[in-house]
């Protein structure tokens, strides 16, 4: 009994250090996590809109590309649609943010580009529209997305102008620096653990 109640002895002190440890690791893992930057969230949701309202300029003007198409009704008018529909997909592309795109287009990189180049999807989709009765609903689709985009293309094209975009691209490097070195310290606790659960048969 006696050396029972020394090994309990010996084994509480080692694992206390360990319980200890972890407790102290896991409030500061989850202090860092569950403070997301408000800046990054607010850029990520109006990037999310933006996508949105390009996704929708895409569907009206492939709407209209049918419709011109359908009977050789307009050519020209299917053609248009058709390079505004490639356009307004690379705009979609550029707020995904994907490396691939930002490597040949650098411009897309920079708010300024992002908004010109919404802006001009945008009088695309307005561009030529048709007025005759049986397609009003068509033509208020594309009014609709074509002033949402507008807005979207203005928004980014000052806040380019005031480096909002430049501030932040630094915002979401100190982010990923902040993420790698909550996985660092995950990775050096859970080795510290693996130590420690090798020491105590040693120390038993």
């Amino acid at each position: 009994m006696a050396r029972d109640n020394g090994g309990n002895g010996e084994q509480q002190p080692a694992s206390s250090p360990q319980t200890g440890g972890n407790a102290g690791a896991t409030p500061r893992r989850r202090r860092l996590r569950a403070r997301p930057d408000p800046f990054l969230v607010v850029c990520r949701c109006f990037s999310v809109v933006t996508s949105i309202v390009a996704v929708l300029c895409i569907v009206v003007n492939v709407l209209s590309a049918i419709r011109s198409f359908e009977g050789g009704y307009d050519v020209f008018d299917g053609i248009f649609r058709c390079y505004a529909v490639i356009i307004a997909a690379f705009v979609v592309l550029a707020e995904t943010e994907w490396g691939f795109i930002i490597k040949f287009w650098k411009i897309l990189e920079y708010w300024a580009g992002r908004g010109m180049l919404q802006i001009f999807v945008a009088v695309m989709t307005r561009a030529f529209p048709n007025y005759t009765s049986e397609q009003k609903e068509l033509v208020l689709l594309q009014d609709v997305a074509a002033y949402l985009l507008l807005g979207c293309g203005v928004v980014y094209v000052i806040a380019g102008i005031l480096c909002i975009g430049f501030l932040k691209r630094k915002r979401q490097e100190k982010e990923i620096s902040r993420e790698q070195a909550v996985r660092d310290l995950e990775d050096l606790e859970r080795r510290r653990e693996e130590l420690e659960q090798l020491l105590v048969p040693e120390e038993v």
